[in-house]
């Protein structure tokens, strides 16, 4: 399963199933910023009062992130390893350029992801929003997310970010189906439309909520506005 080319697939294609689920829930969840600071600190709270559930969730997206990044990287080596004499340019753009910038998009979405965690989960690059507390004691998350966001700077690296991740999503989504074997002549151009719509919706989702801080249609309820 580990060796075998067939088997590389499978893992990537299980792997990144389950990765594309918590995209999803995790887009859910942040999208409750739209519903008002008691619903996404509320959401926050209860999240944080299942540590039995939460921590083991963690190591096995950390566990599955790693399988996908080896398993991605030593498929994009074998496969040029087993070609060494370069395509014509046609067959070049059909079947090497997308395994090239899926590594490449995958490797900067987990560079990404560091910066992510370290910015709003563990509070090292801004610490004076992630201490903020509501009115309940609770993290004000709600706070947090929407004075972050009014750094220009952090805006434009989240949204290239997620710009890239829809792109990887598009590819990864219609490898998966072809993965598992699921394709057939009578699907493939639905299997696309699917791809190309579910990775259109992550990005619209993801973008939505820092372009609102941007444009002040959210608004913390503490904190120093810095708008840069």
């Amino acid at each position: 399963m580990f060796d075998s080319s067939l088997g590389k697939k499978y893992w990537m294609a299980l792997t990144g199933a389950f990765l594309m689920f918590f995209v999803v829930a995790h887009l859910l969840g942040n999208l409750q910023l739209f519903l008002g600071p008691e619903w996404m600190n509320s959401y926050a709270e209860h999240l944080e009062e299942l540590p039995l559930l939460l921590w083991p969730m963690r190591a096995l997206l950390a566990l599955a992130l790693v399988v996908h990044m080896i398993t991605g990287i030593r498929l994009a080596v074998e496969n040029r390893l087993a070609r060494p004499v370069r395509y014509a340019a046609g067959a070049t753009v059909q079947v090497n350029l997308p395994s090239r910038l899926m590594v490449f998009l995958g490797l900067s979405i987990f560079c990404f992801l560091i910066f992510h965690l370290m910015h709003f989960t563990f509070g090292t690059v801004e610490p004076s929003i992630a201490e903020l507390a509501d009115d309940k004691g609770r993290h004000d998350v709600y706070s947090m997310v929407i004075l972050g966001f009014q750094d220009r700077a952090v805006t434009g690296v989240y949204l290239a970010a997620m710009l890239f991740l829809a792109a990887h999503l598009r590819h990864g989504a219609y490898s998966f189906l072809q993965s598992l074997g699921l394709l057939k002549e009578s699907n493939l151009r639905a299997a696309k439309a699917w791809a190309l719509l579910f990775a259109a919706l992550i990005f619209i989702g993801y973008s939505a909520i820092p372009i609102a801080c941007q444009a002040g249609w959210l608004q913390p309820l503490q904190g120093p506005s810095h708008v840069a």
